[in-house]
């Protein structure tokens, strides 16, 4: 009998709620109160979430994300700002002892992303992992991913793009000129592409959820079981939201 995994499919939170989700599976599958998770998620409002190590008032326009309505949320993973609105979003949270995860974090990245690859090969979308974090099609970005290991457990979340406005993402960075403003919008549309582009026509969110499904569990080989948060987790979130990810405090740490 394959091994049994818990789905959580929670879409339309807002970018507090998402990261507050994260947290609250590490801490239960650390504990071992729950089976590794893997979680496919949106994001309602859209939202930038920055780099646990990068400077809020440096990378975003908060004036510009106030007067359109767009959340922002520093993550506890590294890397670079990320504009979340057309895509899904997922996370996996397991132990660092189990089996499945190689301990280099480099080859993790790897074998993690290689689901997100055999997930797109559902859609007949060819696509191959590119180190430390990306995920290329074409020749181009569709999925970026970052990784933290905290209480002995392997949290990565990454992003599969389903439609890019790049125009509307640089509108919310700060950057530092009109001319380089355009360079960089040029360039960004130049690596980055989405399943939209690919395929020529809008898949909805379940469509690419049943399809990473698959993925995950052709990778790992495994059961994927869709399942709800327990009340301990819920209790969790709420704290972890109310007390961190939606706090001055927290999002502009630096």
């Amino acid at each position: 009998m394959k091994e049994q995994w818990r789905l959580l499919i929670t879409e339309n939170n807002s970018a507090y709620t998402n990261m507050a989700m994260d947290r609250a599976e590490l801490v239960s599958v650390s504990e071992g109160k729950a089976p590794p998770t893997v979680r496919f998620f949106t994001w309602k409002p859209a939202a930038i979430s920055i780099g646990y190590f990068q400077s809020l008032n440096e990378e975003v326009d908060l004036a510009a994300c106030k007067n359109l309505g767009v959340d922002y949320v520093r993550r506890i993973t590294g890397g670079g700002a990320v504009y979340h609105d057309k895509e899904l979003t997922y996370s996996i949270v397991i132990p660092e002892s189990h089996g499945q995860i190689p301990k280099n974090i480099m080859q993790s990245y790897g074998r993690i992303c290689r689901a997100i690859i055999k997930g797109l090969n559902q859609l007949d979308i060819q696509s191959k992992y590119v180190p430390i974090n990306d995920i290329i099609a074409n020749g181009k970005k569709i999925s970026g991913n970052a990784q933290t290991r905290k209480l002995k457990t392997v949290l990565q979340h990454g992003t599969i793009l389903l439609d890019v406005d790049v125009e509307e993402m640089f509108s919310l960075l700060i950057v530092p000129n009109e001319k380089i403003r355009d360079k960089m919008i040029s360039d960004v549309k130049q690596r980055v592409t989405s399943v939209k582009h690919i395929l020529g026509k809008d898949i909805g969110f379940k469509n690419i959820a049943d399809a990473m499904k698959i993925g995950f569990e052709e990778e790992f080989n495994i059961e994927l079981n869709e399942g709800t948060f327990t009340e301990e987790e819920i209790e969790l979130t709420n704290k972890f939201e109310r007390e961190f990810f939606s706090t001055k405090e927290w999002n502009h740490k630096r």
